[in-house]
């Protein structure tokens, strides 16, 4: 196939509108040595977004423990961490939010939340067997805080039913403090026997790339991007056409993969969640130090005359990119096939370093895949700190100040009436 010139070369003003600072734009010319496309250039900001990079937490981050004696995969090292829990199987964990989708679409947010860290379970080769969540809203006599509390917990309630998987456990706190952006932690824990994993990785130039599950259409576009900035009154008009999730579709894609892994032909695969097709093809090239050949041609789409960075930045639901050993194509279309699933080769592994992505034999962007990702070349920052005011408050409490109540059943009373200890069953 041969290259042709890179078209659509952009500004700074352009970098600024996708959510780049002047520097990352300078940064990322330094790294491709020639200024970026729009296709590129939009790559690199959902890449470098908050939601994929954590520029600006990761170094708390690595701060929290990860080293264990039964720890078979560390925080980061694949779409989910890996616990042996003896009798030779594993259990496979992550917990994820979906706090800015849920804050402006609460069903589908909280739902597309609780599917997304489903798949980032099944993608290690393990199946979830429980969910979890964790929730923190504002105040309890506001009507927006009703409707995103019915809203969110709907959304998770019915999802994780259609999909099979219980909720066996969850919090609900409510505060002042979440008024504006609730938290909407998912979590999903899974079974696999040890040594019966699949990692997100690719390697083995020639092997074919599969893009398999849903189609792909135009929600989540710049989604990333999107989680990473701040709520305020006008978020709801910069908000991408929300993912609509399919636990049904979902339930298919789940048992397709196991037994898909079962065939012994994958090399790697992963989840697509933020990002899509963007983060999937350079996170796994990056981690097999390899590269791509990816024809967005080839991508089964849900609307015609999608554009390149459409079809690389969509966060459509119940999709995953699977990198599989050349020769054996039959073995994993024939299970996708029977389960009535999208099974489409839309490229091959290459010797790398970067990921080229063509549309009708022409060049639509190239980039290298490790600086794109977590621990590449994604800027890092330190950003200064103060303590709050109410932690020098909390400092001043002694509870032998506390004088002995002179009505134990007022106070019984008033405690048990507070939203954040009382009952949450009869809902709100």
């Amino acid at each position: 196939m041969q290259k042709k010139v890179l078209k659509e070369t952009t500004t700074v003003e352009t970098a600024q509108k996708l959510g780049l600072t002047p520097d990352e734009f300078d940064k990322i010319i330094e790294i491709l040595g020639r200024v970026p496309n729009f296709t590129e250039l939009s790559i690199f900001s959902v890449m470098w977004s908050e939601h994929c990079s954590y520029k600006n937490s990761i170094i708390w981050l690595k701060k929290l423990p990860k080293e264990g004696s039964k720890i078979l995969a560390k925080a980061g090292e694949e779409n989910a961490g890996l616990v042996d829990i003896g009798d030779g199987l594993a259990c496979a964990f992550k917990i994820e939010s979906h706090n800015h989708p849920s804050a402006i679409e609460p069903y589908q947010g909280a739902a597309t939340g609780v599917g997304g860290i489903h798949r980032d379970i099944f993608t290690m080769g393990a199946r979830p067997v429980a969910a979890l969540n964790s929730l923190r809203f504002g105040n309890i006599d506001l009507a927006k805080t009703k409707w995103i509390t019915k809203g969110v917990v709907k959304g998770i309630g019915d999802y994780g039913n259609a999909f099979g998987v219980p909720t066996v456990a969850g919090e609900v706190y409510f505060d002042d403090s979440y008024n504006v952006n609730p938290l909407v932690n998912a979590m999903s824990a899974g079974i696999v026997k040890i040594g019966k994993t699949v990692s997100a990785t690719s390697h083995g130039a020639g092997n074919p790339v599969y893009i398999v599950g849903s189609s792909t259409g135009k929600d989540g576009i710049h989604g990333a991007t999107f989680a990473s900035g701040d709520i305020d009154e006008n978020s709801a008009a910069k908000l991408p056409s929300v993912q609509v999730g399919d636990p049904f579709q979902e339930k298919l894609l789940l048992e397709a993969t196991l037994e898909a892994i079962e065939t012994g032909a994958m090399i790697g695969m992963q989840d697509m969640g933020a990002a899509g097709i963007t983060c999937s093809t350079s996170e796994m090239s990056a981690k097999g130090e390899s590269g791509m050949k990816i024809w967005l041609d080839k991508v089964p789409t849900r609307q015609t005359g999608m554009k390149p960075f459409e079809i690389l930045l969509s966060e459509s639901q119940e999709r995953m990119l699977v990198v599989v050993k050349k020769g054996r194509e039959k073995d994993i279309e024939k299970v996708f096939d029977k389960w009535d699933l999208h099974c489409a080769i839309i490229g091959e592994v290459t010797e790398g370093p970067n990921i080229e992505f063509y549309e009708n034999g022409e060049l639509v962007a190239e980039v290298p895949a490790e600086p794109l990702v977590l621990g590449g070349g994604a800027p890092v920052y330190v950003r200064e700190t103060k303590v709050p005011a109410y932690f020098e408050e909390i400092k001043k409490y002694d509870i032998n100040n506390i004088e002995q109540p002179a009505d134990l059943k007022a106070v019984a009373k008033f405690l048990t009436g507070e939203p954040n200890i009382a009952s949450k069953k009869m809902g709100i």
